[in-house]
């Protein structure tokens, strides 16, 4: 999973997001970011909207900053609300919140914003708690033993007290789950669902849309098993901004609630006020997702596969599309409103090489190639079947030996090691990384091997490169390769830096022909004229 596909990862360089283990995207923009390193400390950085960073102070950031309190500490869920505010559990059963405090969502008491993670403390300190979820302005947790507690917001009854009034610190949801030991919980903006061991689904809080799926759209101010589910296990829940996604243990899935975008995946977008099977053609599905601030769906089959549907970059798209991703957590990168997060990210992928990355590690590895070129007295080792399949001159080359005729090392003299090694690391990696002075005899090589990209790239490191000091050299080389736009640029380098140039050894060293044609060619442009 890559989190270069959220746009406020490009502000970190390659190699701190080598360094990130989870992470998530979150905010009414998607301009907030939390990480956790291999070593558990915790970052921070975007806008920070009422202090949602958890630095201390109210100051956006471009550069990531350490969360000191919290490093260390071995994170295990993590969930917010649109305030935002941020709560999480770590592997102990703590729970820290922080960020927007208007309606007590950070269960300290108060609502006074929390500019720091602080722990929450009530009721939950003899707990451990083992998953953390967030609703617009309300928060719940729950224990490893099966409760949930729930805080904050309670306008619709979303913290399952019995009544509408706002929760200041955590309160056990009870009532008909008294009993019941819970094993996952979620929340839309205004509602809560849980799910219990049996595979029982039960909601409450705002109804509106029909997305606690009573079959009617009456709140709930305490929780309500969904009977329409009667018959089937539920595994997985996951709510969006007012519909709720279920996955069975059959691998089926079912959706209510509203359905605007057509985000119920039912081919409309009228409203379910009770669960209906969304039809996947036999798939399986082993993953199902939604956000509390989206109208974005998606889930994955058995086989691989990735769908969504909902709202998708504007579009409403009313029965789950098939696209072209590996997880259900790219279709939020790139589709959903905000581009936030729907959990917290796992980036751990060191057992996993693409087959770009197995290339790069595989050039000029003496373990596993099978021919060898030596240039000025140095081996480089490569896989034949590469530079088949690359490069029409080996391909050539190749073709007009028999295998048991084919050399195992091949000389090179026409050109050196940089320059050499760096072409047949391009075919490895589609990359060239040489100063300009060696970029020239690339480009030599390029012209001879007839490499065209190549040649465009050497152009591209040349003018990148150019200096007072080589311009003169590379405008040479530029004419003798017969590359015509790096010889434009070259030329109208030397015009506008005449005086600086005209005083290099390069200018002076340079062929009469080459140098009467430039004299004649920047004339014309009044270069000479005093």
């Amino acid at each position: 999973m890559d989190v270069g596909k959220w746009p406020i990862f490009t502000l970190l360089s390659p190699q701190e997001i080598a360094t990130i283990r989870k992470a998530c995207v979150f905010g009414t923009s998607a301009n907030e970011a939390i990480y956790i390193t291999h070593n558990d400390e915790v970052f921070v950085f975007g806008l920070n909207c009422s202090n949602c960073l958890g630095t201390g102070d109210n100051q956006s950031t471009i550069v990531p900053k350490k969360l000191e309190s919290l490093s260390g500490k071995r994170i295990r869920s993590l969930s917010y609300g649109s305030g935002p505010h941020v709560v999480l559990s770590t592997e102990d059963g703590e729970v820290y919140a922080w960020g927007h405090n208007g309606y007590s969502q950070l269960g300290n008491g108060t609502t006074n914003q929390g500019v720091t993670p602080i722990q929450v403390c009530t009721n939950l300190l003899i707990k451990k708690v083992i998953e953390v979820a967030c609703g617009s302005h309300h928060s719940l947790a729950l224990s490893s033993d099966g409760d949930v507690y729930a805080w904050g917001y309670n306008n619709c009854g979303q913290v399952g007290s019995g009544s509408t009034a706002n929760q200041p610190t955590p309160r056990k949801v009870s009532n008909c789950l008294q009993t019941k030991i819970v094993v996952s919980i979620a929340c839309g903006q205004t509602s809560s669902v849980a799910i219990v061991d049996n595979g029982e689904v039960y909601g409450w809080g705002y109804n509106g849309n029909g997305q606690l799926g009573l079959g009617n759209n009456g709140n709930q101010l305490t929780p309500c098993r969904v009977a329409a589910l009667q018959g089937v296990c539920i595994m997985q829940i996951a709510c969006g901004y007012a519909h709720t996604l279920a996955l069975t243990d059959e691998g089926l899935m079912y959706s209510w609630g509203a359905n605007t975008y057509g985000q119920l995946g039912t081919g409309n977008k009228s409203n379910q006020l009770s669960p209906g099977q969304i039809l996947m053609e036999k798939e399986r599905v082993v993953e199902i997702a939604a956000c509390h601030s989206a109208h974005t769906s998606a889930a994955k089959t058995q086989s691989g596969l990735v769908y969504m549907w909902g709202q998708c970059r504007g579009q409403s798209v009313v029965l789950p599309h098939v696209t072209h991703f590996s997880c259900t957590d790219d279709v939020f990168a790139c589709f959903s409103t905000p581009a936030v997060m729907w959990r917290l990210l796992s980036v751990e992928h060191e057992d996993f090489l693409t087959v770009t990355e197995s290339l790069k590690r595989e050039f000029d590895s003496p373990e596993t190639s099978d021919l060898k070129f030596r240039v000025d007295g140095k081996f480089i080792y490569v896989h034949k079947a590469v530079l088949k399949i690359r490069c029409e001159h080996f391909r050539t080359m190749f073709q007009s030996y028999w295998n048991e005729d084919m050399k195992e090392v091949i000389e090179i003299d026409q050109f050196s090691y940089p320059v050499y090694r760096a072409f047949l690391e391009y075919l490895y990696t589609d990359s060239v990384d040489l100063p300009p002075e060696d970029a020239i005899g690339l480009l030599d090589l390029a012209t001879s091997y007839c490499e065209n990209r190549l040649k465009k790239l050497c152009q591209h490191l040349i003018k990148r490169g150019i200096t007072v000091e080589n311009a003169f050299s590379l405008l040479s080389a530029a004419v003798r390769y017969d590359a015509e736009d790096l010889e434009e640029f070259c030329f109208k380098f030397c015009v506008n830096h005449l005086t600086e140039v005209t005083q290099t050894a390069a200018f002076w060293q340079m062929d009469g022909s080459l140098l009467k044609e430039f004299i004649a060619k920047a004339s014309k442009y009044g270069a000479f004229k005093n």
